[in-house]
């Protein structure tokens, strides 16, 4: 099978310096970054986007999609590399500019976190999320959002942080194969991965069901000196991807095959995940957003991040917000 076409960018950080240096330069087809492309279910519509040739349909000369593990890498690749766009989660974004990087939020692209799923064996005892207290409970990493998650799930279920042991897994992978070696009693199983192996384990929390909509990426650029061809080049991205997102609601078994190949998925795995996430609503909020800011998800991401410490101090989010490259209908914040 086709492996997924990524280039990793290794780029380190160089603050606001960089950003002006990374801005200069005349126009001409540009490469995107995508946190966890080729992984994760946010990056999905760039695939479709990408094979439908939507981005020269909105005249962004995409040439390539970078990724990284991570939102502050993500971030650093996009302003030392001279991409003019990411995708990165909201406390890369806000703890970029908190050091004095010149960002700004142009996009809300994934709404919710419905993604995930909280998953134990089949023969668990554990029945609901009370049945964790004294149990050990997985998460990727310190200060990660699946942490941050891990203790809502808990609350939901009337339970205090630490009535469960939460285990640091190091990455879903990771997680299931912590699970089936008793490292954990139940771990985070996101998009694909659930659609992968759902019939191998049960869930016991389900995001949709019991979490409100949670900022969960968001479209990024520099917040000054961009060329007006790079400001033309994000609009057209931005457009792109509303396309691509309103494709695979349409047709969410022809995209499923589209992202197979580039995230090296068995194509009933893929189509499965995408049928899953844009018939998913939260609260009425989808899945992948057209774009718009959805303020309250915002400030919900905020305060998740909060609580386990990946964002301090105050947060001005208006100030971090510039709805100028969104289309028309778009611009409104809600």
């Amino acid at each position: 099978m086709q492996k997924p076409t990524r280039k990793i960018a290794t780029s380190i950080w160089a603050g606001a310096t960089v950003l002006a240096v990374a801005l200069a330069g005349s126009a001409r087809a540009e490469d995107i970054v995508v946190s966890n492309y080729g992984v994760s279910a946010n990056g999905m519509p760039f695939a479709v986007a990408m094979a439908k040739g939507f981005f020269k349909q909105e005249g962004a000369n995409v040439t390539g999609i970078l990724t990284s593990a991570g939102g502050g890498t993500t971030l650093r690749n996009m302003l030392a590399g001279n991409a003019p766009y990411a995708e990165v989660n909201p406390n890369a974004v806000i703890a970029a500019a908190q050091q004095g990087a010149d960002v700004k939020i142009v996009s809300d692209n994934v709404l919710t976190v419905a993604e995930f799923v909280w998953a134990v064996k089949k023969d668990s005892p554990i029945k609901t999320v009370k049945d964790l207290k004294g149990k050990k409970l997985g998460y990727t990493n310190p200060r990660s959002t699946s942490q941050a998650l891990a203790t809502l799930v808990l609350q939901s279920g009337g339970l205090k942080a630490d009535d469960a042991e939460l285990v640091k897994t190091g990455g879903f992978g990771e997680g299931v194969a912590a699970l089936d070696t008793g490292l954990v009693d139940a771990t985070p199983i996101p998009e694909p991965l659930w659609s992968k192996y759902s019939s191998k384990y049960r869930a016991i929390a389900v995001a949709k069901d019991m979490l409100p909509p949670i900022a969960n990426v968001l479209g990024v650029a520099a917040g000054s000196g961009l060329t007006p061809e790079k400001e033309a080049f994000i609009k057209g991205v931005i457009r792109a991807r509303r396309l691509a997102v309103e494709y695979m609601q349409k047709n969410p078994d022809e995209s499923g095959d589209i992202i197979a190949k580039v995230y090296n998925l068995e194509p009933e795995v893929a189509r499965a995940a995408v049928r899953n996430l844009v018939s998913s609503t939260t609260n009425g909020v989808p899945y992948w957003g057209a774009g718009e800011i959805h303020m309250d998800g915002l400030k919900r991401a905020v305060d998740v991040q909060k609580m386990v410490g990946a964002i301090k101090g105050d947060v001005d989010l208006d100030k971090l917000i510039d709805t100028r490259y969104l289309p028309d209908d778009l611009k409104t914040v809600r």
